[in-house]
């Protein structure tokens, strides 16, 4: 809504809209970060989910910096991270943040220094629940230790499965949840994105999955996807969705739009039930063409400080 995507198409008072919809069809759940806008996200957020707190829970995230380049950098200075989350809290009008992520890890800082303020806003109260996204297991496995996690955040989709093989069995060990973001391929599982459709400011016209080449080739994924939505009468979207709800307890999709009808889809998605055969046929789809840096960014050089955005 802020970030991103289409930035020249944001409608603050569309998307405000949206999120109350959200509210009225069930949905208890919406994440964002202080960098989306930067900082606009949060307070869409703050104004929108006012009469409705005592209904939703917001999970934020800190430890990213906006460059006048557009590129972000990591931040996990205890100071810092604890004047970020002052400004989240006046932003998202809360006294409490109810999960609170680190964005990034900083190589530039002691993971257990940033993990230890984090877990010093909990005591005080100004936050509920820790989360980190793009983390290795051995990290997970360290800032765990410092202060208990309650959810990790990774890219998760039938394009992007990587988090199956080593963070999602993290989980599970650890009775940690795991919010998947991305679950439509950031919308190009949907079937509606094609090359002509990104803009010069579109996030996605960096990613190799959304080169022309590629995308004609990732066709096939989408095609899949549509012919097991059409045995159920149902989008490919909510085909991609009902996969990750499929997957199992814990695992918590949160797909992102900025358009009433696309969040209907989207919710409609919880009711789907996928057969064995369509999992069976989703499982023998053929890989995404083009490696996308957040698929691998766990596995990333610690010591380059500058990310682009995602």
């Amino acid at each position: 809504m802020s970030h991103g995507y289409s930035p020249g198409e944001r409608d603050d008072r569309e998307s405000a809209r949206v999120i109350a919809r959200a509210v009225d069809l069930g949905v208890t759940l919406f994440d964002t970060a202080d960098v989306y806008g930067p900082f606009r996200n949060e307070e869409l957020l703050g104004a929108t989910l006012r009469p409705y707190r005592d209904r939703v829970r917001i999970t934020t995230k800190c430890g990213l910096t906006a460059g006048p380049d557009g590129r972000f950098r990591r931040n996990g200075r205890p100071d810092y991270l604890r004047s970020a989350c002052e400004g989240s809290l006046r932003r998202l009008q809360v006294e409490t943040i109810d999960v609170y992520q680190l964005h990034r890890v900083d190589p530039a800082v002691p993971l257990a220094e940033t993990w230890g303020a984090l877990g010093a806003l909990v005591a005080e109260g100004k936050v509920r629940h820790l989360g980190i996204s793009h983390a290795t297991v051995e990290e997970l496995d360290l800032v765990h230790a410092v202060c208990p996690l309650s959810v990790v955040q990774y890219e998760l989709s039938v394009w992007c499965a990587q988090s199956l093989q080593d963070v999602i069995p993290w989980c599970r060990r650890n009775g940690v949840g795991f919010l998947a973001f991305a679950p439509l391929g950031r919308g190009y599982l949907s079937g509606t994105v094609r090359p002509s459709s990104l803009s010069d400011g579109d996030s996605r016209v960096r990613d190799p999955r959304f080169q022309p080449t590629a995308m004609r080739a990732n066709q096939a994924i989408v095609d899949g996807l549509t012919a097991v939505g059409a045995r159920h009468g149902v989008t490919a979207a909510q085909v991609a969705i009902a996969w990750t709800l499929a997957l199992g307890e814990g695992i918590v999709p949160i797909p992102g739009t900025r358009h009433r009808r696309w969040l209907e889809d989207n919710v409609a998605a919880a009711h789907l039930r996928l057969t064995g055969d369509d999992l069976r046929d989703i499982a023998a789809l053929p890989a995404a063409t083009g490696r996308m840096r957040w698929d691998d960014d766990r596995y990333a050089d610690r010591t380059r400080p500058a990310v682009t955005t995602g």
